[in-house]
């Protein structure tokens, strides 16, 4: 049975990527266990990775979780520079998503379901 995952990204600037990072995700990383290398825990037991080298080409995205996606993406678009992406939405799927990328190519992403409500 799977108990934890982790997904890894790689840039080709472990400092650049880190700054990105962090200001993508809002918080320091919770662990930088070697040169070349942070960890940041999304939800217990989910790992995003950022490992410097290069970039796998074509993969994702990762897409996150957000409460606001129009706000979430104001936000990056000014925070770090990110080019105006759409939103998309279906009848028949209950989430609006979009996806953007960050500096070195990797395709990530933010969903958010329609009924969610602010606590």
């Amino acid at each position: 049975m799977i108990q934890e995952m982790t997904i890894q990204i790689r840039v080709t600037d472990i400092g650049q990527g880190l700054n990105w990072y962090r200001t993508l995700l809002g918080k320091a990383p919770d662990s930088i266990p070697h040169d070349g290398f942070v960890e940041w825990e999304l939800m217990p037991g989910c790992w995003l990775q950022v490992a410097e080298g290069l970039p796998a080409e074509g993969s994702g995205p990762i897409r996150l979780g957000v409460r606001n996606l129009e706000a979430e993406r104001e936000r990056i678009m000014q925070q770090l520079n990110v080019e105006y992406f759409e939103i998309y939405s279906r009848e028949e799927v209950p989430v609006k998503w979009a996806t953007f990328s960050d500096p070195w190519g990797n395709r990530l992403g933010f969903f958010e379901y329609f009924n969610n409500k602010e606590d």
